[in-house]
C-alpha cells in the first residue's frame, strides 16, 4: 500500500515550522488596536488555518485591507523572533530529499513570507515546489493548491500524502484524492484533527519514515 507513495505534500505553519506564537501574537496586535480588550489568546486560536482574508472579513468587512497590512506588517517585523522548526522536521524532510521523495509545500500564507520561514529553519534546500496564497485562486480546503503542487511534481493524486496540523489541510487532501496525515502537535490539539479522519496521525514527523519504511540517515 505504502510503496507506491512518492511524494509528500506539507503545509508550512504550525506543521513543518512553529509559527504559532507569532500567528497569535500577530492577531492580538490588530485586533487590540481595533478592539481594545476583546481579545484574548484562546480567542484567536481558531484563526489559525483560515486565509487573513476569510478570518478579518468575518471580525470588520469594511476593514479587511487596512487589517491585513496591519497583520502583515507586525508579522514579518516579529518573524525571525519568533519563528522556530518543530522537533524532527529537518532531519525527517533531509531524509525524505535524500531517499528521492517528490516533496513540496502547500500553504495558504503569501510567498513572501513562506520564503522568510524556510530560509530561517533553513529548510529552503529541500523543497521542490512550493504553492502559496499567491499562486492559487481557490485555498486549502478546495484542492486547487493540492492539484497544482502534483501536476507541478508530475504525481498523481494517489502517489501522494498530504500532511498538516489543520482541518484544511485534512479535507484539502481528501478533496485533491491524497493520502492524509495529520500532526500531533497542531495548536488545536490532536483530537480535533482526529475528527477529520486523516490516513495518519504523526506524533513526530519521524513517524513519516516508518508509515513510508524509509530508512532514516
Amino acid at each position: 500500500m505504502n510503496t507506491q507513495v512518492n511524494t509528500i505534500l506539507f503545509d508550512l505553519d504550525g506543521t513543518l515550522i512553529d509559527t504559532n506564537e507569532l500567528i497569535i501574537s500577530s492577531f492580538l496586535h490588530v485586533l487590540g488596536n481595533y478592539y481594545p480588550d476583546c481579545y484574548k489568546r484562546e480567542d484567536v486560536i481558531p484563526f489559525l488555518g483560515p486565509t487573513l482574508r476569510e478570518t478579518f472579513e468575518s471580525i470588520n468587512p469594511e476593514k479587511v485591507e487596512e487589517m491585513i497590512v496591519a497583520y502583515r506588517e507586525f508579522n514579518i517585523g516579529n518573524h525571525d523572533l519568533l519563528v522556530k522548526e518543530f522537533p524532527g522536521v529537518f532531519e525527517t524532510v533531509k531524509t525524505l530529499k535524500e531517499s528521492g521523495y517528490k516533496i513540496g509545500i502547500v500553504t495558504t500564507k503569501m510567498l513572501k513570507t513562506v520564503k522568510m520561514g524556510l530560509s530561517l529553519t533553513k529548510l529552503d534546500q529541500f523543497f521542490d515546489v512550493v504553492v502559496a496564497l499567491d499562486h492559487v485562486q481557490k485555498p486549502k480546503p478546495d484542492p486547487e493548491p493540492i492539484l497544482k503542487a502534483l501536476e507541478l511534481l508530475q504525481s498523481k493524486p494517489e502517489e501522494a500524502i498530504m500532511v498538516g496540523d489543520n482541518s484544511h489541510d485534512i479535507l484539502g487532501g481528501k478533496n485533491a484524492g491524497t493520502k492524509t496525515a495529520g500532526v500531533a502537535w497542531s495548536v488545536k490539539g490532536k483530537e480535533f484533527l482526529q475528527g477529520f479522519q486523516p490516513d495518519y496521525m504523526l506524533d513526530n514527523m519521524a513517524d513519516l519514515l516508518d508509515i513510508l519504511k524509509v530508512e532514516s540517515r
